[in-house]
């Protein structure tokens, strides 16, 4: 191919920047022998010296070490990310169910663009984490655009609502009715998207998964946002469930106890009872969620108020033991 010294110094760049990195350094003579195969061309050590100056004064980092015998070793260690952020980008890739596995494939080739090569051989392969079912991806990217443009733009948004049934096939909610909502937050919850926006018919803020809209759409309607604590309004909504918010008292077995701090934080109010129970004090959304999420722990959890949460939650009680006498 034909050379001159820009398209000599780019592939530097990119020798430097796939294959080193804090644990593989190339001396000299490696980078003029990966340099002569490509180019088909003899290097000397200077015109390499010099181009690796000329990188550095455009921002590109070398770093020179020093090994046996005072021989010099080059290397790019100063990327976007560090190698433990790469994983972490990795892994949420990895985990997220409504990818799918194809554009697994596509995210974290390109995320490991972002490293040297042999750190990108580190990373997992998509392939032993096949856990997307959502074969409606395609239609959530394109929602995905048009609810943070809603968000960022203050635009109404109309959509359709709707649920799966037994026989697996998608029914609109309110007879395919479309919802009028004022966008606040698209947020990321229990491997889902929720929007979380004001819904001006029942005069409330609501939230809904992401994955159950249909005919998202951007109107030419504008709005202007109040303050509102979404982070808040996350926190007290148990498993993404509606309700009239009250202050509750569970009693835990002490085995729960970093299950409740998971579920409410290190914030939440938390008192010993005895040595084998403590007390959790704190806000959440009355639901039916709340009432599932305390009868998974059996015997291990006792709602001690409010009374009306008792009782829901000894109604089920009794409906489970009838089902199975």
């Amino acid at each position: 191919m034909g050379l001159n010294s820009n398209v000599r110094i780019l592939k530097l760049r990119e020798i430097l920047f796939e294959e080193t990195d804090e644990m593989v350094e190339l001396s000299m003579e490696e980078i003029i022998e990966k340099l002569q195969f490509y180019f088909g061309e003899e290097f000397d050590k200077r015109t390499i010296n010099k181009d690796m100056e000329v990188l550095e004064e455009s921002g590109f980092d070398i770093v020179r070490n020093k090994g046996r015998f005072g021989k010099l070793y080059y290397s790019c260690q100063d990327r976007i990310f560090e190698t433990y952020q790469i994983r972490l980008i990795n892994d949420a890739v990895l985990s997220a169910r409504f990818i799918t596995e194809k554009e697994k494939k596509t995210l974290i080739s390109k995320v490991k663009q972002l490293t040297s090569k042999h750190i990108a051989r580190t990373l997992p392969d998509p392939l032993l984490f096949s856990q997307s079912s959502n074969e409606s991806y395609e239609m959530v990217k394109l929602n995905i655009d048009h609810v943070h443009r809603a968000i960022t733009d203050e635009v109404v948004l109309h959509y359709k609502y709707g649920r799966y049934n037994m026989d697996k096939e998608f029914q609109y909610s309110r007879d395919g009715m479309t919802y009028e909502v004022e966008p606040y937050a698209l947020i990321w919850q229990n491997d889902y998207y929720y929007l979380i926006g004001y819904f001006p018919l029942t005069e409330e803020m609501r939230h809904y998964r992401l994955d159950r809209m249909r005919e998202v759409r951007l109107t030419d309607k504008h709005f202007r946002k109040h303050p509102f604590p979404i982070q808040d309004y996350v926190d007290q909504s148990f498993h993404m469930f509606a309700g009239q918010q009250d202050r509750i008292k569970i009693q835990f077995h002490v085995s729960l106890l970093n299950v409740v701090l998971d579920r409410f934080g290190m914030e939440a109010c938390i008192q010993r009872v005895d040595e084998e129970h403590f007390l959790l004090s704190t806000k959440a959304k009355m639901s039916k969620g709340l009432v599932s999420w305390v009868m998974q722990w059996g015997s291990k959890a006792k709602v001690i108020s409010p009374a009306n949460l008792v009782e829901d939650v000894q109604k089920e009680a009794e409906a489970m033991f009838r089902l199975y006498t």
